[in-house]
């Protein structure tokens, strides 16, 4: 299942004096302006990050300073953290008691989430994260996980959800996401045979992993990430893929309406 502070400033304007107007003579007892109202004290806008490690396990949840300028989503991310922390610490407690009680070696349990900006837009924020998990098994396991920040309506949506379709996402990028998941197989493999399991030769579907929207030109989006966890694409050993896709003219005209804007061919 891994911010930037604008601060406001008060222009002064500088009062000036009519000629017709009376001035204070050296007996007159000046009195004295009234003080510029001062804006209130902020706190500045930081990015989390929360280690905590024992002999039961071992958390960790991070997120970026740009996460964390976003009222709405910390609070999300907030929550979120602390229900990971809780959850981890109740199913590592009820593993080590099992483990005690069966006279079994325990491990700790562990959990980690690092969320990175993948695109910073004015009206967008992408960001990615890998999740990290270890229960005792032979190794840890990992799997993405994203977030796509819409700055206009304020809330969290599916990078999915932009297209008309996952039947007309999937048309458009198939083939080439097939071409190159295929290109980096080879490259890991040097030619090894996986000793006849097929489903890690054959194709799959992108979006059944995680998509994540990327721009180079940092005005709109003209990349599409397909992140791949291991096993779902080939064993464990050859770890995760991540292919990286140009917004094409296919991928345009399957773009919802009202998303237009915030596309362009990469």
């Amino acid at each position: 299942m891994r911010a930037v502070l604008m601060v406001s400033f008060l222009a002064l304007a500088a009062c000036s004096v009519r000629e017709d107007e009376p001035t204070a003579t050296a007996s007159e007892t000046p009195v004295a302006a009234p003080s510029a109202p001062q804006p209130p004290a902020q706190t500045p806008v930081t990015a989390r990050e929360v280690d905590e490690e024992n002999d039961t396990y071992d958390f960790s949840y991070s997120y970026p300073a740009s996460a964390g300028a976003v009222p709405a989503l910390k609070a999300i991310l907030d929550a979120e953290l602390e229900k990971s922390r809780r959850d981890l610490k109740t199913e590592a407690e009820e593993g080590r008691k099992l483990a005690k009680e069966s006279g079994f070696p325990f491990n700790p349990y562990s959990y980690s989430v690092e969320w990175k900006v993948v695109t910073d837009l004015p009206a967008w924020l992408s960001l990615s994260t890998l999740v990290g998990t270890y229960s005792g098994g032979a190794h840890p396991n990992y799997v993405f996980d994203t977030v796509l920040w819409d700055r206009i309506a304020g809330k969290r949506r599916n990078p999915v959800d932009l297209f008309t379709s996952k039947a007309a996402l999937t048309a458009a990028i198939r083939a080439p996401f097939c071409k190159e998941l295929d290109r980096q197989r080879a490259k890991k493999r040097q030619g090894e045979e996986l000793g006849g399991i097929t489903e890690f030769n054959e194709c799959i579907d992108p979006l059944e992993q995680t998509v994540i929207l990327g721009s180079s030109n940092g005005k709109a989006f003209d990349r599409i990430g397909v992140l791949v966890p291991p096993y779902s694409a080939g064993p464990y050993v050859e770890g995760d893929y991540e292919v990286t896709l140009p917004v094409t003219q296919k991928v345009l005209d399957a773009v919802r309406p009202e998303f237009k804007a915030t596309f362009v061919a990469g």
